[in-house]
C-alpha cells in the first residue's frame, strides 16, 4: 500500500504537548458535599444488593452460559452505538469461523469477534485490579485492534480529510476533534492517564460503583487513542463493575445505554462543559453534569439487571423452552425426553452423563442419542466427551428463550 507512506509518516511525528494541566479534568469524582450525593450512594448500594442477588440465584453452570450469551449480547449494543451493526447471530457465526462472503459484513464480524476475545480476557481475570490503570486501558486497545481486519484500522480525519491507520495499544500522536470538544494535546495524554491511573486506581469496590460513571466519562474526553476509544471506555467499564460488583458477567450496561443512545451522548457532551459557577463544584468541570450522568450510569445498570433477572427467572425461562423443545419433538428435530434433560440441566447447572439414563427413563444407548441431538443443536454444551452436561444459550434461539434480549436477525 504504497499510497498510504506519506500518511504513516505523518502520523509518527513528534507528539505536540500544549502544557495543559491535568487539572482540567477534575473533578473525577463527585464529592461527599456534592447535591444529590446521598441519593448517588443509595443508588450504588441498590446496584449492589441486587447484583448479588441475582448471581446467587443461579446455578454456576447457568450462569457460565448466561456471561457467554452476554459476551455477544455486550459486543452488538457496544459497537451499535459506533454504527456498527452485527447481530449477535452472525457474531456467533463468526465465533465458530463461519464468516459472510461479504467483505464489509466479514470485516464486521471480525472486530466483533475481536471485541467477544476481549470480554472473554476480562471474564477470565486478565484485568484484574488493572482495568483503569494506563497499562490496562492501553492492553485493551491493543487486544481488541490486533485483531481488527486491515480495513477497520484505519480513519479518515474529518478536518483535513487524511486517512490514518490506527496502532493498537499506542496513544494517539496528533490532535483529535470529537464533536465541539478538543481533546488533549497528544503530548499532554500520559500526564493525564497518570492522574486517571492515580485517582480511579485505588479505590474501594463501595466507590469504584458510584465513581464508574465519571471514569468512564473522564477517559473518553481524554481520548487517549486515535480509534476504538468508545469501545475501550465501555470495556474498561464493564471489567470495573465485574470486579467490584463480582457480577460474573451475566449483565451489562451496554445494552442500556445503547436503547438509550440520545441521552448517553447528551450526558457525555453535558461533563465536557466547564463548570458553571460557585455552586457546581470547584474543579474545572461541571460537577452538576457529572452527577447528573452517574445518576444516569447507576439507574441504567440497575434496569439492566432487572431486566437479565426477569429474562432468566427460573420457571418462565424453563417454560420458554419447555415449549420450544416441544415444537422440536412434534418435527423431529429432538428426540422424546429431550426436555427432561434440559430441564435438570437448567435446575442443576451441570449434570453428569451418567444420570441420563435415569432421568429419560431409557437405557445407555438411547439416553447418548438424546444428549447427541441437545449438543448437535448448541443447547448443551461439554468441556469434554467425559464432562458434565451444561446448558448452552446460542443467539439464534434468543428470541425465544429470551425475549428482548436484543432484534430478531434479519431474514
Amino acid at each position: 500500500m504504497e499510497k498510504d507512506k506519506p500518511d504513516i509518516e505523518a502520523d509518527i511525528k513528534a507528539a505536540l504537548d500544549r502544557g495543559e494541566d491535568s487539572a482540567a479534568m477534575e473533578p473525577l469524582q463527585v464529592s461527599d458535599s456534592a447535591p444529590g450525593r446521598e441519593a448517588l450512594t443509595e443508588l450504588a448500594m441498590e446496584l449492589t444488593a441486587k447484583s448479588a442477588g441475582f448471581s446467587r440465584s443461579l446455578p454456576d453452570g447457568v450462569v457460565s452460559a448466561l456471561a457467554e450469551l452476554v459476551r455477544s449480547m455486550n459486543c452488538y449494543y457496544s459497537n451499535l452505538i459506533e454504527g456498527h451493526d452485527t447481530h449477535p447471530v452472525d457474531i456467533e457465526r463468526a465465533l465458530q469461523n463461519d464468516y459472510s462472503d461479504e467483505p464489509r459484513k466479514r470485516d464486521l464480524q471480525l472486530e466483533a469477534r475481536a471485541h467477544v476475545t476481549v470480554q472473554q480476557w476480562i471474564d477470565e481475570g486478565g484485568l484484574i485490579g488493572r482495568a483503569s490503570s494506563v497499562d490496562g486501558i492501553c492492553e485493551l486497545h491493543r487486544r481488541f485492534g490486533e485483531n481488527l481486519p486491515e480495513e477497520l484500522l484505519w480513519v479518515d480525519d474529518p478536518e483535513s480529510g487524511e486517512r490514518l491507520r490506527m496502532a493498537p495499544g499506542e496513544l494517539r500522536s496528533r490532535d483529535v476533534i470529537v464533536g465541539d470538544h478538543v481533546a488533549v494535546s497528544p503530548g499532554a495524554l500520559p500526564r493525564f492517564l497518570r492522574r486517571f491511573e492515580q485517582v480511579y486506581g485505588r479505590l474501594g469496590k463501595a466507590q469504584t460503583t458510584i465513581s464508574a460513571a465519571a471514569a468512564h466519562h473522564r477517559l473518553l474526553w481524554i481520548h487517549p487513542f486515535l480509534d476504538g476509544n468508545g469501545r475501550v471506555a465501555r470495556l474498561m467499564s464493564y471489567a470495573m463493575l465485574r470486579e467490584a460488583l463480582n457480577t460474573g458477567g451475566i449483565w451489562s450496561i451496554a445494552r442500556g445505554l445503547a436503547r438509550q443512545e440520545a441521552r448517553y451522548k447528551q450526558h457525555l457532551m453535558a461533563c465536557d462543559q466547564p463548570r458553571r459557577g460557585d455552586l457546581d463544584g470547584r474543579g474545572s468541570r461541571s460537577e452538576s453534569a457529572l452527577a447528573s450522568f452517574t445518576e444516569f450510569f447507576l439507574q441504567t445498570c440497575i434496569d439492566q439487571v432487572d431486566f437479565m433477572e426477569q429474562l432468566v427467572e427460573p420457571n418462565k425461562l424453563r417454560e420458554r423452552i419447555r415449549l420450544w423443545v416441544e415444537e422440536e419433538i412434534r418435527t423431529d428435530g429432538l428426540p422424546p425426553q429431550a426436555g427432561s434433560v434440559l430441564d435438570a440441566v437448567l435446575y442443576r447447572g451441570e449434570l453428569p452423563r451418567g444420570d441420563i439414563p435415569g432421568i429419560v427413563g431409557t437405557g445407555d444407548r438411547q439416553a447418548r442419542r438424546i444428549v447427541s441431538a441437545l449438543l448437535d443443536r448448541g443447547v448443551l454444551q461439554s468441556a469434554s466427551t467425559r464432562a458434565p452436561l451444561q446448558i448452552a444459550f446460542p443467539a439464534r434461539l434468543a428470541g425465544r428463550w429470551m425475549p428482548g434480549l436484543f432484534p430478531e436477525a434479519a431474514s
